[in-house]
């Protein structure tokens, strides 16, 4: 819409005409979501939803590093377990074992970390017993 409101008729009216001109012309019909209830409708008002929002789009955490390690290595545990190969266990462990050590090494920029390298010698066996 790039007409401007014309002078002397009222903001409400020239809106109003605005939307029924563009339903006449079917602007409306087939719209994506259309029938759908709108996201978060059941939730609680939040007003940072739009900041939360673009982050999550963006793919930033709000976590502080220290706690997104902790979730990162809570998820690998899982990943291990259902893995499909003892190879695959020791990747997986591998490459978090590097993460925490990495974060071991620089001052906490949150809350402690909490975590130790894995022993990939214990996950691979309770891999191997899940197994059995």
């Amino acid at each position: 819409m790039t007409e401007r409101k014309p002078k002397g008729v009222s903001f409400e009216s020239w809106v109003d005409r605005q939307i029924r001109t563009a339903t006449e012309r079917g602007a409306f019909r087939d719209l994506p979501g259309m029938g759908k209830p709108l996201p978060d409708s059941g939730e609680p008002y939040d007003e940072l939803w739009w900041i939360k929002s673009k982050m999550h789009r963006e793919g930033f955490a709000a976590l502080p590093p220290a706690l997104a390690l902790r979730k990162e290595a809570e998820d690998a545990l899982e990943k291990a377990a259902a893995a499909p190969s003892e190879q695959a266990v020791r990747r997986v462990i591998a490459e978090i074992n590097e993460k925490i050590s990495a974060m071991m090494l620089r001052p906490p920029p949150g809350p402690p970390l909490g975590l130790r390298p894995y022993d990939v010698e214990a996950v691979v066996e309770q891999w191997r017993r899940g197994r059995a």
